[in-house]
């Protein structure tokens, strides 16, 4: 995948995986109700093969994070969203958000899915909505134990 970079203001947003600071990352992670019980091995694959989009302050530093599940084509789903606790409510979910779902790169993507316990507020300013119920009867899933 083409490696793309956005900037605003102080900070930058790279699809470059050799960026991410994988102790933030993965500590991070670790401490989330989606991913804690996985191991950092398990996490940092998950990361390898997706579209990935790092977040970094004016010194560097990692501050923020998101991946995408997608086949580039027709479906895309979206988790591991994080900015550090210290600078949330700057708009940088928000920019972060901005720069996932228009990224060039999966422009022909025509379903994004993600599953969220919280921040739906800020998904729906982005076109995310519940799955009306008629259509979530049609959404299976298969679980496995974590690894």
């Amino acid at each position: 995948m083409p490696i793309s970079t956005w900037k605003r203001k102080a900070f930058e947003i790279s699809t470059d995986l050799d960026r991410v600071d994988k102790d933030w990352l993965l500590g991070t992670l670790a401490q989330t109700y989606w991913a804690s019980g996985n191991t950092p091995e398990t996490l940092w694959a998950s990361q390898e093969n997706s579209r990935i989009y790092g977040l970094y302050a004016a010194d560097g530093g990692q501050v923020g994070f998101a991946r995408v599940v997608t086949d580039m084509a027709r479906f895309a789903w979206l988790s591991d969203v994080l900015v550090d606790p210290k600078l949330q409510g700057q708009g940088l979910g928000k920019w972060l958000m901005e720069t996932v779902t228009n990224d060039p790169a999966l422009s022909k993507v025509n379903r994004w899915m993600l599953g969220t316990n919280d921040a739906h507020g800020l998904y729906e300013q982005f076109g995310f909505e519940l799955i009306p119920s008629a259509e979530a009867k049609k959404v299976m899933v298969l679980r496995r134990e974590k690894s």
